[in-house]
């Protein structure tokens, strides 16, 4: 079968590999459709294992069903998660399913850029799910990244009529902008420093946009006529963690939703936020219950996924999608359909 490996951000070759065996626990699925996630193109993140086949972002037909995968037979539409927790260590039974050891250690072989993965026996018990019949395969990649941040605002403690400040309109702050929208936010802002992202921004949902190089903090408290309840940081320059630290309300929560390479520091004013009872929410990974409800929020048509994709590409044009999201100019949702 055919497969895009990743070297580097601008080295993506798509080679022959070896179709995968399942086992009588297995699945094989054929993948209609994989987003490029941001992380993707984290290149510190992803070039120390390269060359790799990445792609976790899934949606497909169940090719092959072992014989003990007795719930799901040939022809199913599903999507999967690529992470699945033990659901039996402390973590796990204290509701923290990001941080279980087996969470952060399961996958499936290759990844999503490839024409089939196989879906280990683990995955096959706790991370795969049918689709809906409207549902397309599109639709069903962004059930994993809605379904982070899902999991990053119910941390943040985000209820209706709290308002909101995104600093980063790419892909992940696009999603909670329409998340917080339909979760019935009082004011959102937004900011960039592309314009096009912006004005994906004010279609999305934000009520106010800012260009990121001005004094955000001030144009914030003229908006909404005090700091932000929620500010959600999709962007990890200094100057956006300056801008967060200085927009957020007293009793406010601060989602450091990008992460800084390991190593990096970051300037955090301990004082500031310990007067002011700022919370700092890490959110990581969309465990199963996440990836459920990010299914339910999209199948019910609650949060709205298809205006967001702004280029499909064949597996043959990764390299050219992995050149648009992580030069992160005029593309929002990049998609590669294997099958084409």
């Amino acid at each position: 079968m055919r497969a895009a490996l990743y070297y580097n951000n601008s080295d993506i070759r798509v080679e022959d590999v070896s179709l995968p065996e399942i086992g009588e626990d297995e699945l094989l699925v054929r993948i209609e459709a994989s987003g490029i996630c941001g992380s993707d193109v984290m290149e510190w993140y992803r070039i120390k294992k390269a060359p790799l086949v990445l792609g976790h972002e899934i949606a497909g037909v169940v090719a092959k069903a072992g014989r003990r995968a007795a719930r799901f037979k040939p022809g199913d539409r599903i999507t999967v998660a690529h992470h699945v927790p033990c659901n039996t260590c402390r973590y796990c039974l204290a509701g923290n399913h990001s941080v279980c050891d087996t969470l952060r250690t399961t996958n499936f072989d290759p990844g999503g850029f490839a024409e089939y993965v196989r879906v280990p026996a683990i995955n096959v018990e706790r991370g795969v799910f049918l689709l809906p019949d409207p549902m397309s395969f599109e639709d069903a990649t962004f059930s994993e990244p809605l379904g982070c941040v899902v999991r990053g605002l119910r941390a943040a403690r985000m209820e209706a009529g709290k308002s909101v400040l995104v600093i980063g309109s790419g892909m992940a702050g696009l999603l909670h902008i329409k998340l917080v929208k339909a979760l019935g936010a009082g004011k959102i802002a937004a900011t960039d420093i592309n314009d096009y992202r912006l004005q994906a921004a004010k279609r999305f949902g934000a009520d106010y946009v800012f260009r990121a190089e001005s004094d955000v903090p001030d144009s914030v408290r003229s908006a909404l006529g005090r700091p932000a309840d929620i500010v959600v940081l999709c962007a990890t320059a200094d100057g956006a963690i300056e801008q967060a630290l200085k927009s957020v309300d007293r009793g406010g929560v601060i989602v450091f939703f990008a992460p800084r390479e390991p190593g990096k520091t970051y300037p955090m004013p301990l004082f500031d936020l310990w007067r002011d009872n700022i919370t700092i929410v890490n959110p990581y990974a969309s465990p199963p219950h996440d990836t459920l409800i990010a299914l339910e929020l999209i199948g019910s048509g609650r949060v709205t996924v298809s205006d967001m994709i702004t280029h499909r590409l064949g597996l043959w044009q990764a390299p050219l999608g992995f050149k648009l999201v992580s030069e992160a100019k005029e593309s929002i949702k990049v998609i590669i359909e294997p099958q084409r």
